[in-house]
């Protein structure tokens, strides 16, 4: 307990830099980590912010407008003129009308399939983050009873040795934590961001096939 007590105030006294030193080997792979995590963040919300101004609910309404008027050039015409990702999706089933079910399939497929580029890579570094954080504080504590046991009775010659180990297994395991949990809440929000676009897809498709029959039963 003093052990920890000492390491703590040391890792009070000292700057990033000597943190990430005293850390131990295993801060690079952490570090390398964390880059990879926060580069894909940055790059998602980058997506998911140009692909909400990209929106345009009016239009997909428009070209479902359309359909129902069984007007279906005029419905792609409106939906050309438009890059929110729903009205693309409508577009390109409308071309592939003859076998509707399978061209909204693939469209919608391509379109769900750009949400979720990177969020495996994101995925894997929430989850390596806290190991690399707990293979740090294994090699601390390996340092610290190495000490303890070449030290025998006299501890206090080995004592920076000791607080040292402790302080490399506190800050591993605290930069593998932090890192994750900070990792976590944009994971979730960018999952639940995708979800939501499936679900605007599928209420597009579900619209799409009833008012097609619609206007096919008051054709016949």
């Amino acid at each position: 307990m003093i052990t920890h007590s000492l390491a703590f105030v040391v890792l009070l006294n000292k700057t990033p830099m000597e943190l990430f030193a005293s850390g131990g080997p295993v801060m690079w792979p952490i570090l390398l980590v964390a880059t990879v995590g926060l580069t894909v963040i940055i790059e998602r919300l980058l997506f998911i912010i140009r692909e909400n101004n990209q929106r345009e609910p009016e239009v997909v309404a428009k070209m479902l407008e359309c359909v129902e008027k069984n007007d279906i050039e005029g419905a792609m015409a409106v939906g050309k003129k438009s890059e929110d990702p729903v009205a693309r999706v409508v577009v390109y089933s409308l071309s592939h009308i003859d076998s509707l079910s399978n061209a909204f399939f693939r469209a919608s497929g391509q379109e769900l399939a750009r949400y979720q580029q990177g969020m495996a890579t994101l995925d894997t570094c929430i989850t390596a983050a806290p190991l690399l954080g707990l293979l740090g504080t294994v090699t601390g504590m390996m340092r610290t009873f190495g000490a303890l046991g070449s030290a025998g009775a006299d501890i206090g010659a080995a004592a920076s040795t000791i607080t040292g180990g402790v302080a490399e297994a506190l800050i591993a395991t605290m930069c593998g934590l932090g890192i994750a949990v900070t990792c976590l809440f944009p994971f979730n929000y960018l999952n639940a961001r995708a979800e939501q676009a499936k679900q605007e897809i599928a209420d597009a498709s579900h619209a799409l096939e009833i008012l097609i029959k619609r206007a096919e039963s008051r054709t016949h």
